[in-house]
């Protein structure tokens, strides 16, 4: 049995891995320790239903590091060192929150670590634990429609207020773009990137750079074509895939929010009339009761690691192309055998 620690109570640890941390324990007890979840943040005193502990030192004198599971869910630019600080504790489970690192450099340093201290690295892209994307998957793999030649998602929604109130993420590539990553390369295997823009947020007369949209244009090395968008400053949301076979076409919306964990997925096949299923999907409780299942067992199946290696390798090819700089061919080098 597990216990966790959450390091970083912002959105993401307060508001999304907090409430689906206890719908994973009240579906799957046996696979957490009782107890309240630990959280730490020196700039947030707590939430209710967590144990605040002062620092990361004291969580591995209440609970066993060894037994415990941590989310790193500090800001993207604060990864590699809080992550050392953990590993030198005896923390070796870490779910990371996406995206694992936001450049080739920072990929490299947690791939240091990683190694040095035999870190077991989950990414929290739920959107890969998925009910839509094991039926995307299972279509893939069956052949039963024939090749896949192309992937486009599409993921819109407003984020102003969050934009301008949090600097934690650099660009619009760094925010919902990381999920689709996931998705498309597991679906479709390693790619180059082909195009790449980023649009710039405007909203009453303040200018955000690069954090306005995302696309991005990608040539897998199966054939398969894919685009990703997403627009930051839409009026609506929007979190949709398609996917195109030879004989069909499969069109996926993952759920927008919190308030709704619904999927659809609709098969268009020429000359019939498409069909719609709806079905429940609550990704993030079934991406953490995964990784907890996991991570319970004495020997381990691999994760899905590498693909979020591709991702960053993918994400931080587009930035460079968005705004050129020269990057370090040693640390890439070191990166990309994470």
């Amino acid at each position: 049995m597990l216990h966790t620690l959450i390091v970083g109570l912002g959105r993401s640890g307060r508001g999304l891995h907090l409430p689906s941390l206890a719908k994973a324990r009240a579906a799957a007890p046996s696979l957490f320790a009782p107890g309240p979840v630990m959280g730490h943040d020196p700039l947030c005193p707590g939430a209710d239903g967590l144990l605040a502990v002062a620092s990361p030192e004291e969580a591995a004198r209440r609970r066993p590091p060894r037994d415990t599971v941590v989310h790193l869910c500090t800001p993207p630019h604060l990864r590699a060192e809080p992550l050392e600080t953990l590993a030198r504790l005896g923390y070796r489970s870490i779910i990371v929150e996406k995206p694992l690192a936001l450049d080739l450099v920072e990929l490299a340093a947690i791939a240091r670590l990683r190694r040095r201290w035999d870190l077991d690295l989950a990414v929290s892209t739920p959107w890969s634990a998925s009910a839509l994307s094991r039926r995307l998957s299972a279509a893939r793999r069956s052949g039963a429609f024939g090749a896949l030649r192309a992937i486009t998602v599409r993921q819109h929604k407003p984020r102003f207020t969050r934009s301008l109130g949090s600097p934690g993420h650099p660009t619009a590539f760094d925010i919902e773009v990381p999920h689709a990553l996931a998705v498309v390369v597991a679906l479709a295997g390693g790619a180059d990137v082909a195009a790449a823009g980023l649009e710039d947020m405007v909203v009453d007369g303040a200018r955000l750079p690069g954090l306005g949209g995302a696309r991005l244009d990608l040539v897998h090395h199966t054939g398969v074509l894919t685009r990703i968008e997403s627009d930051l400053t839409s009026p609506l949301r929007e979190r949709r895939i398609v996917l195109e076979f030879d004989e069909v076409v499969l069109t996926g919306h993952y759920p927008c929010s919190e308030a709704d964990h619904t999927a659809q997925l609709s098969v268009a096949v020429p000359g019939r009339a498409p069909t719609r299923s709806v079905f429940h999907d609550d990704a993030f409780t079934a991406f953490l009761r995964a990784c907890y299942t996991r991570y319970s067992r004495p020997r381990r199946v691999r994760g899905d690691l590498p693909v979020h290696v591709e991702a960053v390798r993918l994400l931080s090819e587009a930035k460079n192309l968005c705004s050129p700089r020269t990057d370090d061919p040693r640390e890439a080098d070191s990166a990309v055998r994470v």
